[in-house]
């Protein structure tokens, strides 16, 4: 199956690139190039591309002015954000797009995402994944899914449900995961208030624990624990906060 794509970047030399990217990727059609915000709401509306390449700061209309223009037009393309701008990573996020290119970006990186939207894609087509449309309709859930991080490598994003205990670091939190360790730059007080309580706990002032990766709870002193992760670390709770685990233990 060939999947149709428009590319929307107000610099030509991005649009020809990103054209000679996809020249690469048959499965692939690319039947629109878009100036602006204004004629990728129009492209989109006329042509319904399977997939948009969607710049952030452009004239007229930006990225996701773009997105809250086309809300209720069906159907909607997937999404992926290209910009030279990290600070846009989660409000792309908030809208779930399938990627975030970030300007320069390499060949391979290009293939990377390529793969995350043809496998996508695939998923729509058999109906085993939600399409954009209502995607983009819980544009500011109060409990989000992934969680936008910076790495080496540009900017990635994490399933909140693999993340087995949260660290507080100064300003920032760490989000051990199996795959790694990832910084993010929030209080743990923000990101706790952005999490479902009902997934995560916490048991100490700069610790919070999914409570899916809980292996066991050995009681502790005064009516404390200690909580062993199914990883194997151990994180002992402080009085405060015992009381939510208490309600774990029955």
């Amino acid at each position: 199956m060939t999947w149709r794509a428009v590319v929307v970047d107000d610099e030509a030399l991005a649009r020809e690139r990103l054209s000679t990217l996809l020249a690469a990727w048959p499965a692939v059609q690319l039947v629109a190039e878009c100036r602006d915000g204004v004629e990728a709401v129009d492209a989109v509306t006329t042509l319904s591309p399977d997939l948009l390449f969607l710049d952030v700061q452009m004239p007229e209309l930006d990225g996701f002015g773009v997105l809250r223009a086309l809300d209720g037009h069906e159907p909607l393309p997937d999404t992926v954000f290209v910009t030279a701008y990290d600070r846009y990573a989660l409000q792309a996020f908030e809208v779930h797009a399938l990627d975030y290119l970030l300007k320069p970006f390499t060949r391979r990186r290009f293939g990377e995402a390529m793969e995350h939207v043809l496998a996508r894609l695939g998923q729509r087509e058999s109906g085993s994944a939600p399409g954009v449309a209502g995607l983009i309709r819980s544009l500011g859930e109060e409990h989000p899914e992934r969680v936008a991080v910076r790495t080496t490598r540009g900017v990635e994003f994490v399933k909140v449900a693999e993340v087995a205990w949260v660290e507080a670091e100064g300003n920032y939190v760490k989000l051990h995961t199996p795959g790694g360790v990832f910084l993010v730059r929030r209080t743990l007080k923000a990101f706790a208030g952005q999490l479902d309580p009902r997934r995560f706990v916490q048991v100490h002032r700069s610790a919070l624990v999914n409570v899916d990766r809980i292996a066991r709870l050995e009681p502790w002193f005064h009516g404390e624990f200690v909580v062993i992760m199914d990883d194997g670390t151990r994180l002992a709770s402080s009085r405060t906060y015992s009381a939510a685990l208490r309600r774990l233990a029955g």
